[in-house]
């Protein structure tokens, strides 16, 4: 990921010897580039690894020391990485304040927190995040357009979503108050309003833990309905997202009166190969 161009913090010049350093973590056009960009890849993964294995009972049990020594090895690793990266960047403040920056920060920090509080290096598994890298290092970047079409469907339909949700809130929130009333004295499990609406919600989203159960003829009668409607919620956020990545993937079948192309943007006002207006 190379560093964004435009900022106010001061450009810094770099020694020949840190311009080269520079382009191998930076970059991945050299071999060297590239040979440091999937090293660091294979670390990080290993790094995530580890985490998840010291929370297997039996082989934290056997190999506890071994995983935690591997555990501060990839931290260190890392501190070490991001301190290179800050020293050859020309604008260090600026990339820590970038995406990368921010994740590489906050991949070795829950490590060091331990010392202070006990259980946070399991957050290292946001180190995970780290091998978004790989879309620059192995020239996956057309696979990010894929990405950004689904990201701008998913805008594109963030008010009909928002107003969706309030809905279903307002609905559980009356199911969970109508269930309440009516098994409360027969059901201990609802004891309250909102454990009632805990239910209501469990049920709605069809996910049923079954920790929680109507026993009156009237209440099960009420969760017959929630179940049946939350059949027909689950299908309106699919196809309000559907409907506007079908939009977005809509191919513009107009010809340029120029060049004859066709295939344009529908937005587009002007010929891809030609510049000609549409």
């Amino acid at each position: 990921m190379t560093e964004p161009e435009t900022s106010p913090e001061p450009v810094r010049p770099l020694s020949p010897r840190r311009e080269a350093l520079w382009r191998i973590i930076f970059l991945s056009d050299t071999p060297a580039g590239r040979g440091f960009d999937v090293a660091l890849l294979i670390a990080i993964a290993a790094s995530v690894l580890v985490v998840m294995l010291e929370t297997v009972p039996d082989i934290a049990r056997n190999h506890g020391d071994l995983l935690r020594g591997a555990e501060w090895f990839f931290t260190l690793l890392f501190t070490l990485e991001l301190g290179a990266r800050l020293w050859v960047c020309r604008r260090p403040l600026r990339y820590l304040g970038s995406f990368f920056g921010i994740v590489d920060l906050i991949a070795i920090v829950p490590t060091y927190l331990q010392l202070l509080v006990v259980g946070t290096q399991y957050l290292a598994v946001v180190r995970i995040l780290r091998l978004l890298r790989m879309f620059r290092v192995f020239k996956m970047a057309h696979h990010i357009g894929e990405a950004g079409l689904l990201l701008n469907a998913l805008r594109a339909s963030k008010r009909k979503i928002f107003v969706f949700l309030l809905a279903v809130m307002t609905l559980v929130c009356i199911e969970g108050t109508l269930i309440y009333v009516v098994e409360s004295r027969a059901n201990p499990q609802f004891s309250s309003i909102p454990q009632s609406i805990y239910w209501a919600i469990v049920t709605i989203t069809t996910v049923g833990y079954g920790d929680m159960a109507p026993v009156t003829v009237l209440g099960k009668v009420v969760a017959s309905i929630i179940m049946l409607t939350g059949f027909a919620i689950i299908a309106v956020p699919t196809g309000v997202v559907t409907a506007e990545l079908g939009r977005a993937m809509r191919v513009d079948n107009r010809r340029c009166g120029e060049c004859g192309w066709k295939g344009h943007d529908p937005r587009a006002s002007h010929c891809l190969q030609c510049g000609e207006a549409l």
